[in-house]
């Protein structure tokens, strides 16, 4: 019986290392994926197969210090007994890669929009390059004059990371639209959980009865800042006014 060369016993176990890490790799997708579609059905929205990809590299990436958080001016804290009521900003003129959404149920949107951002951000534009992640992640609701119900039409929108502010990279999904938004100041209060129609109102009503003069901001377009992805069950949420210009 012919002894096994040094040679080919180092291409086979190297053949096994390799297909055993693309083993692991495909679990590993096929973990999250599995993960991602039942959060997903519990919001009524089908994450499709070809989201695997997509989830994986977005949650290899996704450590607090590989996250770039928006950058702003503060101007002033609001707070009474020791807890913050909320916090005067202004961020600067930026561009945003946005998607309208007009789903039945709001956390439908946010779901559908966040994967179609999601895709931008890992590889499918014009770059071919992960662009990294920016927080929050950030959805412009509509209400009536008299902020008592809350229009179907949503925008998700994703900051792009100051080195592609100049330069950004073009989607391959034609439904995302590159925006230049100006300079805003926001007034901003923090909430945790859930994010729907009737949460989202509340929050409205709540900063309402606690801004001094709330007329100075529009009145029927509001921000919901997402600082966690929407597949978090207690999420670390912002609502922000925007002083009227």
């Amino acid at each position: 019986m012919a002894e096994e060369s040094p040679d080919s016993a180092y291409h086979s176990n190297g053949s096994s290392l390799e297909e055993e890490a693309e083993r692991m790799e495909d679990e590993e997708q096929e973990r999250l994926l599995s993960y991602w579609q039942s959060v997903g059905r519990g919001h009524q929205v089908d994450v499709p197969r070809d989201m695997a990809e997509p989830i994986q590299q977005l949650t290899r990436n996704n450590s607090p210090q590989e996250r770039q958080t928006i950058p702003f001016t503060l101007i002033q804290r609001k707070e009474k007994l020791g807890d913050l009521l909320y916090e005067k900003r202004q961020y600067g003129k930026a561009k945003w890669a946005c998607i309208k959404m007009k789903e039945k149920q709001y956390e439908q949107s946010i779901c559908l929009g966040f994967m179609k951002l999601m895709r931008y951000i890992c590889e499918q534009n014009s770059s071919g390059l992960y662009l990294g992640i920016t927080i929050p992640i950030v959805t412009i609701v509509h209400t009536n004059e008299s902020q008592s119900e809350m229009r179907q039409s949503v925008t998700v929108a994703y900051y792009l990371p100051e080195v592609l502010q100049d330069e950004p990279p073009h989607p391959f999904d034609s439904d995302i639209i590159i925006e230049e938004w100006p300079s805003t100041v926001v007034y901003s209060r923090s909430f945790r959980g859930i994010t729907n129609e009737d949460s989202i109102m509340r929050e409205i009503n709540l900063l309402a009865e606690i801004l001094e003069s709330p007329e100075l901001c529009l009145q029927d377009t509001f921000i919901i800042a997402g600082y966690t992805n929407p597949a978090a069950a207690n999420r670390h949420n912002e609502i922000w006014f925007l002083q009227r210009p």
